[in-house]
């Protein structure tokens, strides 16, 4: 069992990356106990055993229906792929990225201005996960955005970095184009319409963070954040070249090596409900070392919170009965918010019981 240094957080610091640089070692409220740390002894790397990486290039053209099955067969049997060719411009990731190292480099006073642990909030920066119900913190500042339409929330941005509202809006909207391409693809690959799933999440919605890791002294003792499934549709990873990411596959805790221009896209709990369990939303987590800063950026597509989620019809019968509920994304994020983050499954709530399933077939 590894030794720790614990240190007192500082009562007059919020932000993790200021906690820091007033304290040594990791603070008493940020070590996991010892059953819950991620053991990183036991992690493999995606060299060992990868994630597909998929390329874009053709799914316009002659090879189709090749990607296409690519696309289902990653969704089904990893719930991870990574993607190349895919349309959003070197300069415009470079942009994104660069904008949010600022943004983290700003004095505490300025950030502090975006400071919120409101969760209902559509523009705010806070910690860890959600500060208002955890007894342990995670290793991890953000800024969170909410980011489609544009001209619904951009008034709501940081203004510093001075190309705050320059180069973000030019990220969201290139990301926008290739998760409507996505969300085709994954329809396709279920035997769905192009459209179906678009059509499903209603007026969805596009969220974003800015997720800053700072280095950690015992990084063994803490996480980034603890292992989690997704509750949007799918997830646009934008990565740095510091690895943290890592996929649970097979039972095993699979290190995933960032790629140069690739993103990273995972489906999330409401794919996995829509397609009847065929695809997964699959469980993942963000560790951190204690060398190196890490910054990525999800960007996350969501039902908007009117949109009724549940099986499409097409794929239940009576050999594929229908394992979820009706429910509305309004009443599936109320409960995902209010659940500890790693510890519960809030799909698991909107499951059928063996009585829906016979109401259904007619039994009684």
């Amino acid at each position: 069992m590894a030794s720790s240094t614990t240190a007192s957080p500082s009562s007059s610091k919020v932000l993790l990356g200021d906690i820091i640089t007033t304290t040594n070692g990791v603070p008493s409220n940020y070590i996991r106990p010892v059953s819950e740390r991620p053991n990183l002894t036991q992690v493999q790397s995606s060299q060992d055993s990868s994630i597909p990486l998929i390329d874009l290039k053709e799914l316009d053209g002659p090879n189709h229906s090749k990607l296409i099955k690519q696309i289902g067969h990653a969704c089904q049997y990893d719930g991870f792929f990574q993607v190349r060719n895919h349309g959003v411009p070197e300069i415009v990731i470079e942009k994104m990225l660069q904008v949010g190292k600022d943004f983290f480099k700003l004095p505490e006073s300025e950030r502090m201005k975006c400071y919120s642990d409101d969760t209902s909030k559509t523009t705010r920066l806070s910690t860890s996960f959600n500060v208002t119900n955890e007894k342990t913190a995670n290793w991890r500042d953000f800024l969170r955005l909410h980011c489609y339409p544009l001209e619904d929330y951009i008034d709501e941005w940081p203004t510093n970095p001075s190309s705050f509202r320059s180069d973000v809006p030019e990220y969201c909207t290139s990301i926008r184009a290739l998760t409507l391409k996505l969300l085709g693809a994954i329809s396709e690959s279920l035997g769905l319409k192009r459209d179906y799933i678009e059509m499903v999440l209603s007026n969805h919605g596009q969220h974003m963070a800015v997720n800053y890791y700072p280095p950690c002294p015992e990084p063994e003792l803490t996480y980034g954040l603890p292992g989690h499934t997704d509750p949007n549709a799918i997830t646009v990873l934008l990565q740095d070249d510091v690895p943290g990411l890592q996929v649970l596959k097979d039972g095993k805790w699979i290190a995933v090596q960032p790629i140069p221009n690739t993103f990273i896209i995972n489906i999330g709990d409401q794919i996995q409900a829509i397609s009847n369990d065929k695809y997964k939303s699959v469980l993942h987590r963000a560790v951190v070392n204690c060398d190196k800063e890490r910054f990525s950026v999800p960007t996350f597509c969501c039902p908007s919170k009117e949109a009724v989620i549940g099986p499409a019809s097409q794929l239940v019968d009576n050999e594929h009965p229908s394992l979820y509920k009706e429910f509305t994304y309004a009443e599936y994020f109320g409960k995902f918010w209010n659940q500890k983050l790693g510890t519960e499954s809030t799909l698991d709530i909107f499951k059928t019981t063996p009585n829906d399933c016979q109401n259904r077939r007619g039994i009684i």
